[in-house]
């Protein structure tokens, strides 16, 4: 189940710029962020709004084939747009490496979100600081490999 379509590069051009140098390069190139350079993953989904599809990088927080998604925004008072877009269509795309795949996204929340939050904050400790410039619970969403 691919996701075909119109693509529309994001609006920020540093993740387009991104997203196209990852998957120009087969994951070889853009694939971290940051001064720690920390990992990330292309996820691709369709605009809630649009129906276009959308490509962001992520934070790489993997475990057992699954991926968490951590929807922090950088402890932004509201949650980023792609965080929509996957409560309207959880079929999206993530490719860690050379390779696409299909996924299916689902929210995750109690202890499995706690086990998922503890993950990605091993990953990427900011996710600390971002949760406590934030009065919202930020989203934590998996990814799991469809077959």
């Amino acid at each position: 189940m691919p996701i075909t379509g119109e693509y529309e590069p994001s609006t920020s051009q540093w993740v387009a710029d991104q997203v196209a140098d990852y998957e120009a390069s087969g994951g070889a190139r853009s694939n971290t962020v940051g001064p720690d350079n920390t990992p990330v993953v292309i996820v691709t989904m369709r605009g809630a709004k649009s129906g276009k599809v959308r490509k962001i990088g992520l934070i790489r927080v993997e475990h057992d084939g699954e991926y968490a998604l951590v929807a922090s925004k950088g402890g932004a008072p509201e949650h980023p747009g792609w965080y929509h877009n996957l409560l309207a269509d959880p079929q999206v795309m993530v490719q860690d490496g050379s390779t696409p795949h299909d996924f299916i996204v689902r929210e995750v929340s109690g202890d499995e979100r706690a086990t998922w939050w503890d993950r990605a904050a091993e990953v990427f400790p900011q996710y600390l600081d971002y949760a406590k410039a934030t009065d919202r619970e930020i989203p934590v969403l998996v990814a799991s490999r469809v077959s």
